[in-house]
C-alpha cells in the first residue's frame, strides 16, 4: 500500500515536473517574443527618431532658404527703388530729349524714277551728298516705274538708301486721241509709290523729288522748317523747294518765301493727312495740274521760296524738253547755307502773310501805260503793274520774259492773283490783278 502511494507522489512529481518545464519553456518563449518586439519597436523608434532628426534638418534648411529668399527679396526691392529714383533723375536732366532725337523722320525723300540710270545717279548722288548728316530724319527711297535693268542696278547699287519698283500690266487707255501714255503711266507711279510710302512704311511726310533734280545744300533745313509750318497751318497744303519765276535774272533773296495759290511741284512735301484726301481721288494721268484745280485745292496754298532749291536738270524726258531752254535751264540754284532753324517764319501763317505781301504791295510804286518794262527799270524800289485779264497778264509777263501760262484761272506763283520777281536787281516787280488790291486789305491805292 504504501508503495502505491510513493509511486503515485512519483508520479504527480514528474507531471508536475513536465508541466513546469512546459510553463517555463513558454514563458521563454513569450519573453524572447516580447524581446524581439520590444527590440523591433525600440529600433523602430530609432528609425523614427532619425526620420525626425532629418526632417528636422530639411524644416531647419526650408527654413535658411526661405530667410535667404526674403532677404534678397528685400535686396532686390531696395535696388528697384534706387533704379527708379536714378531713372527719374536722369528724366530730370534731360534724358528724355535725349531718346527724342531716336524718332520717326522728319519726312522721307522718295525719288521717282523710270529709265534713265545717267540722270538717276546724278540725282542721288545730289541728295547724298547733304542727306548723309541727316540720314535718320530723312531716308531715301528711289521708287522706279517699270523694269529698266538699268535704272534697278543703279538704285541697289546704294546702301544709303530703299528701292521701290512699280510693275504695272494693266494697259493704259487714254481719255483723248494722241495723249502721250507716259503721262497716264506717271500718275499711276506717284499714287502706288505714295500710298506704298504713307500706308505701307507708315510715314508722316514726304518729299517727292523726280530723277533729273539737284538739290542746295540747304534744302532739308528748309523742309524742317517748313515742316513746322504744314503742322500748325491747316490752310497749307504742300511746301515746294521751286520757283517758277525762279530764273537768274529774277530773284534775288535766299532768304525770302511766299505763299502762292499755284500749285509749283518739282521738290515738294505732303503730309499724310492730305493724301488721305488725294489718294481715293487721284486722277488717271496729268497728276500736277489736276492738283492746280480750286475744286482739289479748295482755296489752300502752297510755301514756294523764291530762290530755288531745287534744279531740274532733265532737258530729255516725257516733255520733250518743253520750256526747258527758256525757263528750266536758266533757274538760279541757292548756293547760300540758310540757317533756317534760327528764322521765325511765322509771318507765313495765313493770317500774317496776307498783311505782310499786302504791305509790300501797298509800299510798291504804281507803273502804268505802255512800254512798263523800261518805266520799271528806271524806277528805283519797288514797283507794281495793274493787269485787268488774262490776256493782258500774258502780254506784260512776255514782255518781262516771265511764265505767262495760267491754270483754272491762276497764273503761276500769283498769290491772291499778285505775281512777284526781282527785275534785274533787288527791286520787286509785283504784277496785280483786277481784284488783288481788294484781297490783300489794300484801299484806294
Amino acid at each position: 500500500m504504501a508503495n502505491m502511494v510513493f509511486c503515485d507522489y512519483r508520479f504527480l512529481l514528474v507531471v508536475a515536473a513536465v508541466a513546469f518545464i512546459y510553463i517555463q519553456m513558454r514563458l521563454f518563449a513569450t519573453q524572447t517574443e516580447y524581446a524581439d518586439r520590444l527590440a523591433a519597436s525600440v529600433e523602430e523608434e530609432n528609425h523614427c527618431t532619425t526620420q525626425m532628426r532629418l526632417l528636422i534638418d530639411q524644416i531647419s534648411m526650408q527654413q535658411g532658404r526661405i530667410v535667404g529668399l526674403e532677404e534678397e527679396r528685400k535686396r532686390r526691392v531696395q535696388e528697384c527703388a534706387q533704379l527708379k529714383a536714378l531713372v527719374e533723375e536722369l528724366e530730370r536732366k534731360g534724358l528724355q530729349r535725349l531718346t527724342d532725337k531716336v524718332q520717326v523722320p522728319v519726312a522721307a525723300v522718295v525719288i521717282m524714277a523710270c529709265n534713265r540710270a545717267d540722270y538717276l545717279e546724278r540725282t542721288i548722288n545730289s541728295v547724298l551728298k547733304y542727306q548723309s548728316s541727316v540720314a535718320l530724319k530723312y531716308p531715301v527711297f528711289v521708287s522706279q516705274d517699270g523694269s529698266h535693268p538699268g535704272v534697278r542696278s543703279k538704285a541697289l547699287s546704294y546702301d544709303q538708301l530703299t528701292y521701290m519698283q512699280h510693275l504695272d500690266s494693266e494697259p493704259v487707255e487714254p481719255e483723248r486721241p494722241g495723249e502721250m501714255v507716259a503721262y497716264y503711266k506717271i500718275a499711276r507711279h506717284y499714287k502706288w509709290a505714295l500710298d506704298e510710302l504713307f500706308y505701307k512704311h507708315n510715314l508722316s511726310r514726304v518729299i517727292i523729288l523726280e530723277d533729273d533734280m539737284e538739290i542746295a545744300p540747304d534744302f532739308f533745313d528748309y523742309f524742317e522748317a517748313a515742316a513746322a509750318l504744314l503742322d500748325k497751318d491747316k490752310s497749307i497744303m504742300a511746301v515746294s523747294s521751286w520757283n517758277d519765276n525762279g530764273q537768274k535774272q529774277f530773284v534775288h533773296d535766299p532768304y525770302a518765301l511766299y505763299r502762292s495759290n499755284f500749285f509749283p511741284g518739282l521738290g515738294w512735301m505732303l503730309t499724310r493727312s492730305i493724301w488721305d484726301e488725294l489718294s481715293p481721288k487721284w486722277p488717271k494721268a496729268y497728276w500736277d495740274d489736276w492738283l492746280r484745280l480750286k475744286v482739289n485745292h479748295k482755296g489752300r496754298q502752297f510755301i514756294r521760296p523764291e530762290v530755288c532749291r531745287t534744279y531740274n536738270f532733265g532737258e530729255h524726258g516725257s516733255s520733250m524738253g518743253q520750256f526747258f531752254k527758256q525757263y528750266l535751264e536758266p533757274i538760279k540754284l541757292n548756293d547760300v547755307q540758310v540757317d533756317w532753324k534760327s528764322m521765325d517764319l511765322s509771318y507765313l501763317m495765313e493770317e500774317k502773310f496776307t498783311k505782310h505781301f499786302g504791305d509790300m504791295v501797298r509800299k510798291a510804286k504804281p507803273v502804268r501805260g505802255t512800254d512798263v518794262v523800261l518805266k520799271a527799270y528806271n524806277i528805283d524800289g519797288d514797283v507794281r503793274i495793274q493787269y485787268t485779264d488774262q490776256p493782258e497778264f500774258e502780254r506784260i509777263a512776255n514782255q518781262f520774259g516771265i511764265f505767262e501760262e495760267w491754270k483754272d484761272g491762276i497764273p503761276r506763283t500769283a498769290y491772291k492773283g499778285v505775281v512777284v520777281f526781282r527785275y534785274q536787281t533787288s527791286r520787286r516787280v509785283f504784277l496785280v490783278g483786277p481784284d488783288s488790291l481788294k484781297q490783300l486789305g489794300i484801299e484806294g491805292a
